[in-house]
């Protein structure tokens, strides 16, 4: 993989078809995509399922077909990534609206319209982290990003096609041998810092997987990953990581929609050896959850792609995580669950405590854990440095 990039005639691009199985779609390949979702049956049946459950078995026969015509109707017209961006930014508008209590961001106007950068952000919400950055992007008129996703999510087959029309690039997690698995690596690695030099921004998480304890923490091994095509350009690690100008990105919800699933996954991990098996649609009803349920308050920050020094992975890290801590915010579930409501209004303090006593009693003490974690992290980063 390595010697035939570094081999090539001619410069390496995101258009090259050695990214043909990863990449994000691209205008030619709109057509195909919303042709492949529309006909795909396994999506229709599941459209049936969820937007009319009472009716799908009986009047399957008569839903199918109008489900099929209105997404013909609707999409097939389509020949851009932009038109669909647009469809995007308008649902997330109505979702906004429906499911939280105002959403703020801040940082992204101090960026520059015409520059690809590197969002790394906390991990919360498997399609709404990116998604938040997105509308944040769109509000100041700058380009979407390119959006990493695990080829976990993909296990309905139109599932890929209707995340690559959302701009999205396949992880291949799945990939078992480690030399099948390096070559993977790279390949991706060279498509991130492609897509950034040619003018594209991309997220990514700064974890494989979301933080369910709500510690959130950059893995050195994203970070090392990303740094690979770098090697292949024979550039220091922080040259490199340096050139793909790093913005860090800290996401706070007030509410989860997903907490408790979590928490439920926490503790059958804890009672079964660290083992958890999903079930074959758990990641779906993960991602529809998100989207449809309350989450409260959402805020991001952004910060000004990161210029100080720093030569590992382990170095670059401990910045992300210094920015995403120092910057979450501290939400009025997060001060209850850290014990900290002194001065809060009644309610705050009631409906956060309402919440858990609603979820099982087993789990209760997991979920506080989870949204007091971020105050927790804080309150030893600013003891840390107090101690400097």
């Amino acid at each position: 993989m390595a010697t035939s990039m570094e081999s090539s005639a001619k410069p390496l691009t995101t258009d090259d078809p050695v990214f043909d199985d990863i990449r994000a779609f691209r205008d030619s390949d709109v057509e195909r995509g919303i042709a492949q979702l529309i006909e795909d049956k396994e999506l229709i049946n599941y459209i049936l399922k969820f937007r009319y459950p009472m009716l799908s078995h009986m009047f399957s026969f008569i839903l199918k077909p109008l489900i099929m015509r209105h997404l013909r109707n609707k999409y097939a017209k389509f020949t851009t990534i932009d038109q669909i961006q647009r469809v995007v930014a308008d649902y997330m508008k109505h979702m906004i609206a429906a499911t939280t209590n105002g959403f703020e961001h801040v940082g992204f106007d101090k960026l520059d319209k015409n520059t690809g950068y590197l969002f790394i952000s906390n991990h919360r919400d498997i399609s709404l982290d990116p998604a938040f950055i997105d509308v944040a992007l769109y509000a100041n008129n700058m380009d979407t990003v390119r959006i990493a996703i695990g080829d976990n999510l993909l296990k309905i087959p139109a599932a890929s096609a209707l995340m690559r029309l959302n701009k999205s690039f396949i992880v291949k997690r799945s990939v078992q041998t480690p030399r099948e698995k390096l070559k993977e690596l790279q390949k991706l690695s060279a498509y991130i810092g492609l897509s950034i030099k040619e003018g594209h921004s991309v997220w990514i998480a700064q974890r494989e997987g979301r933080a369910k304890d709500g510690d959130d923490r950059t893995e050195d091994a994203v970070l090392k990953m990303i740094s690979l095509y770098g090697r292949q350009l024979k550039q220091s690690f922080g040259e490199y990581m340096h050139s793909l100008k790093i913005v860090p990105v800290s996401i706070a919800y007030e509410y989860d929609p997903n907490d408790l699933a979590k928490a439920n996954e926490l503790y059958e991990r804890e009672n079964h050896d660290g083992k958890y098996q999903k079930s074959q649609m758990e990641d779906i009803m993960t991602i529809v959850r998100g989207i449809r349920d309350y989450k409260g308050k959402v805020k991001i920050v952004a910060g000004e792609p990161i210029t100080a020094s720093f030569e590992s992975a382990e170095e670059l890290a401990a910045i992300i995580d210094k920015f995403v801590w120092s910057h979450y915010e501290m939400f009025p579930s997060a001060l209850v669950a850290a014990g900290k409501e002194e001065g809060l209004p009644v309610f705050e303090k009631e409906k956060f405590k309402h919440r858990i006593n609603s979820y099982p009693e087993h789990l209760r003490q997991k979920i506080i854990n989870m949204y007091a974690k971020p105050y927790d992290n804080r309150q030893k980063l600013f003891a840390s440095d107090d101690l400097k």
